[in-house]
């Protein structure tokens, strides 16, 4: 480069004027890109003598060689340190927890996907699910929400989302800290962040409305969660659950014996907590228990062991009890692997006759909607009691036994009781009331959320209705009005008729006026024509159960 910079005032010959046999550059060498097709000779040099410069021709080209050599080494060792060298951010780098402050759109709403971050403010009110779902994401992951639904796995959403990258995350984020193995909740499973948590230890939580009737059957990640205690830790292949007739007959079987000796039947099953809407009692008067909202109900596809035929293998008979000679009802008794510090399991039984009939369809489950238990909902295997109470769908399955009497569990004799509103802490009498088994009717509304602005036009009310004891759902009345007026709702497809096991689907739609607030009201009817009743107070209950008085939302119309 410097023998080039020192002939730069010179005056040379036009390279196109080079004898034969001189090569314009040095032997091995390539031109560089400025050199194809060289520009014609100044006019000056137009016609020149060709001997003229001969002697200095092939030190010319020598040189010119030698610089163009010494330039191009030059520019690929600095394109190699380049590459070594760390490369600058080409976004700024945040946190998790600086995420995390961006939750809603008066702070901006940002997102992350894999290590990229995301703001999608400006995207919120154009997410083809609706405002609310999209918001569930704020300040946290894309990816437990975008696995529940396939429909985010395309390329042209990754293409759109990629328009609102704004910074990536720090390669120095800080690893979650290691549990504490003194925690009995330590080895508790990982959770769906979009769960709304009403106590971590033990977990309990429920699906946000809007995504509680996205689907008929609730997805697993989503499906309600209710922990009495620590989650145990199960090897399934030294599990055993011991069945236990009356006179003292027993089976032990492993988890493959289950699966493989007895034949696996499948039902479709809403479980409801006992404490589904307790909130709304609250609002009356306080009530002790976990205060849900409308989410500790979910629907899935059990597999499994009937009971029934399970029981039989281990000698019961159907007439099991009628030798006594008296009116007294048998039971059979389920304890879970799950205990408290004492080794006492949680515990609950069901009537003998319901466990023993065919068309009841209890199941010894280890599938959820095709899958495996996961941990929080009884791996390896659990009971599933359609049409009762999910108190008695006992989790972490390790003993099942028939019995004169219930389970002596506290659960069974001290909660899962309904008393009359004037029954208070200093008078309640649980030994006076029985245990709660099949539920009442129940429906509710989903969409739109208390206090939404809808547009005015036409208002889609979604929402679920079930009831107990398979008692089909037979309509739901939706009112705008307080309950003035109604209208009838349409209920969505089930995929089986006759036993409804199942919650239904339902939806209204019908216009609204700009500037209206409306009082929306929801209530169903069973094929018994039950129907719930119109308000809280007449039914609360000092432990805030069996709560299922009309639904109410309320919500304005913008203009």
């Amino acid at each position: 480069m410097l023998l080039l910079r020192a002939m730069a005032g010179r005056r040379l010959p036009p390279l196109m004027q080079l004898p034969r046999g001189c090569s314009r550059l040095a032997a091995g060498s390539t031109a560089p890109e400025g050199h194809r097709g060289a520009a014609p000779a100044p006019e000056g040099h137009r016609g020149a003598a060709p001997g003229r410069h001969r002697g200095s021709i092939p030190v010319l080209a020598a040189l010119l060689g030698l610089g163009t050599v010494l330039a191009y080494g030059e520019r690929r060792r600095r394109t190699a340190e380049a590459a070594q060298a760390p490369r600058a951010p080409r976004y700024p780098r945040y946190t998790r927890a600086e995420v995390a402050q961006h939750r809603t759109p008066s702070e901006r709403v940002w997102v992350t996907y894999g290590t990229d971050v995301f703001d999608v403010t400006e995207f919120v009110e154009l997410h083809p699910g609706g405002p609310d779902k999209i918001l569930l994401a704020a300040g946290g992951a894309l990816e437990p929400f975008w696995a529940l639904y396939a429909v985010h796995s395309q390329a042209h959403v990754l293409e759109l989302l990629r328009d609102y990258k704004v910074g990536e995350l720090s390669p120095d984020e800080a690893s979650p800290p290691p549990g504490d193995t003194g925690d009995p909740f330590a080895g508790d499973p990982p959770r769906h962040p979009a769960l709304r948590v009403n106590s971590l230890k033990p977990f309990n939580a429920e699906p946000p409305p809007e995504l509680l009737t996205q689907s008929f059957l609730t997805p697993n990640e989503l499906f309600f969660t209710r922990n009495h205690l620590p989650v145990p830790a199960v090897e399934p292949g030294s599990y055993r659950l011991r069945v236990e007739g009356p006179g003292g007959r027993a089976l032990s079987l492993s988890l493959a014996e289950l699966r493989q000796r007895f034949p696996k039947h499948e039902v479709t099953a809403t479980l409801q907590c006992a404490g589904n809407r307790r909130s709304e009692m609250s609002r009356v008067r306080p009530v002790k228990g976990l205060a849900w909202d409308i989410g500790a109900i979910s629907t899935a596809r059990w597999g499994g062991a009937r009971l029934r035929d399970v029981l039989l293998a281990a000698g019961v008979r159907d007439s099991t009890g009628d030798s006594t000679g008296d009116d007294s009802e048998w039971h059979v008794c389920f304890e879970g692997l799950d205990a408290d510090a004492s080794g006492t399991p949680y515990g609950a039984s069901i009537p003998l006759k319901r466990a023993l009939s065919a068309e009841a369809e209890v199941l010894l489950a280890y599938e959820m909607n095709g899958t495996e238990l996961p941990r929080d909902h009884g791996f390896p295997v659990r009971v599933v009691v359609p049409g009762v109470v999910g108190a008695r769908s006992v989790k972490w399955l390790r003993s099942v036994a028939v019995s004169p009497a219930e389970s002596p569990s506290h659960w069974q004799q001290k909660d899962y009781k309904g008393f009359c509103p004037s029954v208070d802490w200093d008078s309640v009498d649980f030994g006076a009331a029985p245990a709660i088994q099949e539920l009442p009717v129940q429906s509710a509304i989903t969409e739109p959320r208390p206090g939404a602005a809808v547009a005015a036009g036409e208002l889609t009310v979604k929402g679920y209705a079930w009831s107990g004891g398979g008692r089909e759902v037979v309509r739901v009345d939706v009112s705008l009005d307080g309950g003035r007026t109604w209208r009838e709702a349409e209920l969505g497809p089930r995929p089986e008729r006759g036993r409804g096991w199942a919650w239904a689907l339902w939806e209204l739609r019908a216009p609204v006026p700009a500037g209206a607030r409306l009082d929306i009201v929801c209530k169903a009817v069973d094929r018994s024509y039950n129907v719930q009743p119109d308000s809280v107070a007449p039914i609360w209950n000092l432990r805030g159960v069996l709560s299922n008085a009309w639904h109410r939302v309320s919500v304005t119309v913008t203009r």
